[in-house]
């Protein structure tokens, strides 16, 4: 459990708005990606390119769907959807998990709550064009479900893209709410 928590969940006395790792910064252009996602349950072909057309995207990468901190992260994410939408912005989670346990994931109402869209990376190349690290997990770490996390994990790092595809904020090292406060900030900024 220990290792559960300290996957996902990081110490707000580390907060930064710039990760110490080599991530895209602020005025990098982020890479079009397009991947199967699931809202609410049903899985959808996802497009960063169509999204951007509307307006601002919050494309948040975290370690595993189903873990403490993802988990509450997800459902701040999903609680403040609307504030996000009223400011212009969708939001798409993105993790290593298969979209079968994605599925899941976003209809959970402790999580996604049926809000929140997120989108299967099983394979890394998302974070790892975003210039996240991704790391291998210790066999045998299990999601607070009791599953068993057979995947890497990327970083929480949290990327606010404005619709020309630049990135205004990226946000890394903060503790899983403030990590959506921050990228709410982010969002309505944007509109100033």
């Amino acid at each position: 459990m220990k290792h559960l928590l300290a996957t996902c969940l990081l110490s707000t006395a580390a907060a930064a708005t710039v990760p110490a790792n080599a991530a895209l910064r602020e005025g990098d252009t982020a890479p079009a990606f397009r991947a199967t996602a699931s809202l609410a349950g049903k899985a959808f072909d996802y497009s960063l390119r169509d999204a951007l057309a509307r307006g601002p995207v919050v494309v948040y990468f975290y370690p595993a769907a189903f873990t403490i901190g993802c988990s509450l992260q997800a459902h701040a994410f999903a609680v403040n959807t609307r504030q996000f939408s009223e400011a212009g912005a969708s939001i798409i989670g993105v993790s290593l998990d298969r979209i079968e346990r994605l599925n899941a994931f976003s209809a959970d109402p402790e999580s996604c709550a049926g809000t929140v869209a997120v989108a299967s990376d099983a394979k890394g190349a998302i974070a790892k064009s975003f210039d996240l690290a991704v790391r291998e997990q210790k066999a045998g770490s299990k999601t607070r479900r009791g599953d068993e996390i057979d995947h890497g994990l990327a970083e929480r790092t949290t990327f606010v893209i404005r619709p020309d595809g630049r990135i205004a904020a990226t946000l890394s090292g903060l503790s899983p709410e403030e990590n959506v406060a921050r990228a709410l900030d982010a969002v309505r900024a944007l509109k100033h």
